[in-house]
């Protein structure tokens, strides 16, 4: 299940916390209504702190090696303890960055350098974001998208935008779009593919005269048909006619916007075979985008699927405005619905309308997705379907 620690973890954080900001308890000049009278008490004064090794001229001592004495005032103490915390904080962090870089150089491949061209199947807002992503890379390298729109294509080729998905962000100069198969294929080391799941099988059965049998699928698609609960893993190698079509799946929380700004996003790629992953990882990873790797296929396929139905349960709970609670609440549930059904299927799910039928056919129980399932369905209203999630019975969480 380390795929489903990828996309719905995909969904660990890019930067540590910042951790809760400290409340200033002092008064800042503010006139607090009383005044502080001094205290008649006489008291002992206690001795003196011996003299710091400094003033007799030796060197500064090492921090680590500073001991409180018997005579530090809990302030001081504090005070210190502070600084050795931050310290080792600090030392921590510079230790991290210097394995990062050494791995770094040490990881470095010319998976890149040999690359030549890379084709995007689908000019849609997502095939365009990580067409422009991959062209930003190498100038040399040619990233030919085939696109079933002329008037899409032409704005590409002219004038370098997406007119209809991006029409503010101006693509890499090294993109170029056609509507034909055959010149978009010719040549290509890897091809992403990001035809929606729904208009694959057919898509593909159309340009498979035109795919060498080695050209690796990298697939965007997140999703099942409907009709035969069958994942991307399996549509791609039977659509093209080679169960042996090399396969990497990609999936992750990402916005195609974000991804055209270079917001920092973390993706994943999986396949069962290993270097293939390595490979792709190296080749779409940059400094704004997290490439994980994982040989969980069926895992990766399932938590993205899944969490695009999370997704449509989310909005309803924004939309009601229900709270962070039942949000946090919402997506807890969804991500432990999402495992239960992944110990049991090895073929995967998809849309909501999958989402039932295999959660019967593997006896798992799945609330909050099949609720989502029948609002689409208008068989359920969201007021109703939140009403009878709260008064399920109360369960162990597993």
């Amino acid at each position: 299940m380390a795929a489903l620690i990828a996309e719905p973890s995909l969904v660990a954080p890019l930067f540590p916390s910042s951790g809760a900001p400290r409340r200033n308890l002092s008064p800042s000049g503010g006139n607090l209504g009383f005044r502080l009278k001094p205290f008649p008490l006489s008291v002992v004064s206690p001795p003196l702190p011996p003299a710091c090794p400094c003033s007799a001229g030796t060197l500064d001592p090492d921090p680590a090696e500073e001991r409180p004495t018997s005579n530090s005032s809990t302030k001081v103490g504090g005070r210190k303890g502070g600084r050795d915390r931050r310290r080792a904080v600090r030392i921590a962090w510079e230790k991290l960055v210097r394995w990062s870089r050494s791995w770094r150089s040490k990881a470095k491949s010319d998976i890149l350098e040999r690359t030549k061209k890379v084709v995007v199947l689908g000019g849609g807002s997502f095939g365009t974001a990580m067409a422009a992503h991959v062209a930003s890379k190498k100038a040399e390298m040619e990233v030919a998208m085939l696109v079933r729109d002329v008037d899409v294509c032409r704005a590409i080729n002219e004038s370098h935008f997406n007119s209809k998905y991006f029409p503010e962000h101006k693509l890499p100069e090294n993109i170029i779009a056609t509507t034909n198969a055959k010149d978009a294929l010719l040549g290509a080391d890897f091809c992403l593919h990001a035809v929606p799941v729904q208009f694959s099988s057919s898509f593909l059965e159309g340009i498979s005269q035109h795919v060498g049998p080695n050209l690796p699928f990298i697939s965007l698609s997140k999703g099942l048909e409907l009709n035969t609960l069958r994942m991307m893993s399996q549509i791609i190698p039977h659509a093209l006619g080679n169960p042996r079509q090399p396969f990497i799946v990609l999936s992750g929380p990402s916005f195609a916007v974000e991804l055209m700004k270079k917001l920092p996003t973390a993706m994943v790629v999986a396949s069962k075979d290993k270097k293939l992953a390595s490979a792709i990882q190296q080749l779409l990873a940059s400094p704004h985008l997290r490439i994980s790797s994982s040989s969980d296929v069926t895992g990766v396929e399932i938590a993205g699927a899944l969490k695009n139905v999370l997704a449509i349960a989310a909005g309803i709970v924004e939309g009601m405005n229900l709270g962070n609670n039942c949000m946090a609440a919402l997506v807890a549930q969804g991500c432990s619905e999402i495992r239960w059904l992944a110990t049991k299927v090895a073929e995967g799910v998809s849309t909501a309308g999958a989402v039932i039928a295999l959660a019967q056919k593997y006896h798992v129980k799945m609330p909050v997705l099949t609720a989502v399932a029948r609002i689409i369905d208008n068989e359920l209203t969201p007021k109703k379907a939140v009403l009878e999630l709260m008064s399920l019975p109360q369960v162990e969480e597993v």
